[in-house]
């Protein structure tokens, strides 16, 4: 056995952060999890403190460790993968936080991006990019701090702004990060950046007021980024090698074992994300976003070999299901919707737009709010929470139906994960929704298990991807039981109640 059999996984995200211990073998020894608040300090935005973000971090590999029973000396590598468009600028010299993190949930953008429409290479946006810019979008977030924030245009005069992603910020938090970079996946989800040709959009930066400086280098999926100092309960620590970075979007296609064109995954976490992967092509596209899933080295090539994807989110839906529970108490425990949503034949009429921060593809709507039409006298919560389940199901039909208008590629099955995925109900629902079998694995940490095998392939645990173990046995498959009458009439009604909810906030 070597004498650093360990690979620790980080996944970094929006509701919380997580922590995973694989042996060398791929088999899981040791999970934390923390939670992670976010803070409102005004209608419409959502930001992190920073430091917390740190804090739960840490907090997630000491139980990992804990759990794993096994010393920090012993962990070969380290991997990250992160929530993206949730920046974070601190002290290129202190390392000092310099502002809260403003979450991709954020909303104060709206404004500038009303302005930056009328810009004359706006048309561009989408081929360079990769998608439109949006509100949750890192550049206009930095645009905002950097027009807004007095601190941050002083420590940009100065020299001394760094930004990032909260992947860059943790090395910086709980280590020492070798060089000011993010993996392409990362540095792409920022919005700044011109994937095609491998390099910041220049005029994009000047449109936008942010100088090039402080931005992170775009590097390698598996790269030596650093070191991040990890502790035993016990107090023993170690600087463990970071030696891998990723999106979490993207991480999870990797964990998912989708690494073919067409393979497919959907996860459930603060909202429902739908990835594809491509292969080595980029096509563009018009409403469905593309991105580079991973780079990765490939053998002597001094260049890596790209890998991209298709993407598609939902605005909200496990911040509707917060909202489901703490503001509109229809529920006590978040496991409780399952149970819910069964204890009901239908949602009798009830249609759920959840659309609290706008609709994403295929509508773009940003500014479309959370509508539930179709209330009587007997509607009861659990017709309203198996409304809500509807509601995804039909997001993701819309958006797997752009992806073959777009595209041509037919996804025949798709993998699910993420928090609501655990209900049997849910996976159901989806299935009978979308009109294809659903597969859940047993094994449903993929995002962090992707990080701590990519940070493998790093350490030289496994060559290559092909020789990375497969997902833990075991899976549930939920077939379609609807007719497809059945199906489209549902579809057909949801659609009708989308049309209420778009531009409901655009004053008359």
């Amino acid at each position: 056995m070597p004498t650093k059999p360990f690979l620790l996984g980080l996944d970094q995200g929006t509701s919380g952060s997580r922590a995973l211990i694989l042996d060398d073998q791929g088999q899981v020894r040791g999970y934390g999890y923390r939670p992670l608040a976010r803070i409102y300090p005004n209608p419409g935005w959502v930001e992190q403190d920073p430091l917390a973000v740190a804090e739960t971090v840490a907090a997630a590999i000491t139980e990992a460790i804990g759990r794993a029973g096994c010393h920090p000396a012993e962990i070969a590598a380290c991997g990250i993968a992160c929530q993206r468009n949730t920046d974070f600028a601190w002290h290129a010299v202190s390392g000092r936080a310099l502002a809260p993190a403003i979450t991709w949930q954020d909303l104060r953008t709206l404004p500038l991006l009303d302005e930056l429409r009328s810009w004359d290479l706006y048309a561009q946006s989408r081929r360079r990019l990769g998608y439109s810019p949006g509100p949750y979008s890192s550049a206009l977030h930095l645009a905002w701090r950097l027009r807004n924030d007095q601190i941050l245009i002083d420590a940009a005069a100065a020299g001394h702004l760094r930004l990032g992603l909260s992947a860059a910020w943790l090395l910086v938090a709980l280590g020492q990060p070798a060089q000011h970079a993010m993996d392409f996946s990362l540095v792409q989800a920022m919005g700044l950046y011109d994937f095609r040709a491998r390099q910041y959009w220049r005029a994009w930066l000047e449109r936008l007021g942010v100088p090039v400086d402080p931005l992170p280098a775009a590097v390698p999926t598996v790269h030596e980024f650093g070191a991040v100092r990890v502790r035993a309960p016990g107090g023993a620590s170690a600087a463990v090698p970071v030696l891998a970075m990723i999106g979490d979007q993207q991480a999870a296609l990797f964990g998912y074992d989708c690494r073919r064109p067409g393979d497919a995954e959907c996860t459930h976490g603060t909202a429902s994300f739908v990835d594809v992967c491509l292969g080595d092509r980029a096509p563009d596209q018009e409403k469905i976003n593309v991105y580079v899933a991973w780079a990765l080295a490939q053998g002597a090539d001094p260049d890596p070999a790209f890998t991209y994807c298709l993407e598609a989110d939902t605005a909200v839906t496990g911040a509707a299901i917060r909202w489901m529970r703490e503001n509109a108490r229809l529920f006590d425990r978040d496991d409780e919707v399952g149970p819910l949503a069964a204890s009901v034949a239908d949602a009798g009429g009830v249609v759920f737009v959840p659309a609290f921060t706008g609709l994403n593809v295929p509508y773009n709507d940003h500014r479309a709010r959370g509508t539930i039409l179709g209330l009587t006298l007997g509607s009861t919560r659990a017709h309203i929470v198996r409304a809500f389940l509807e509601a995804l199901g039909y997001q993701v039909r819309a958006i797997l139906e752009t992806i073959q208008a777009e595209t041509g590629l037919h996804v025949d099955r798709l993998h699910l994960g993420g928090g609501v995925s655990a209900s049997d109900e849910a996976c159901q629902i989806q299935a009978d929704l979308i009109g294809i079998p659903t597969i859940r694995p047993q094994f449903r940490e993929t995002t962090a298990r992707a990080a701590a095998m990519l940070a493998g392939i790093g350490s030289g645990a496994w060559k290559s991807p092909a020789h990375l173990p497969p997902l833990p046995e075991g899976v549930t498959r939920f077939e379609p039981r609807l007719t497809v009458d059945q199906r489209d009439a549902g579809y057909a009604r949801w659609q009708r109640a989308v049309e209420r909810a778009r531009a409901w906030d655009t004053e008359a």
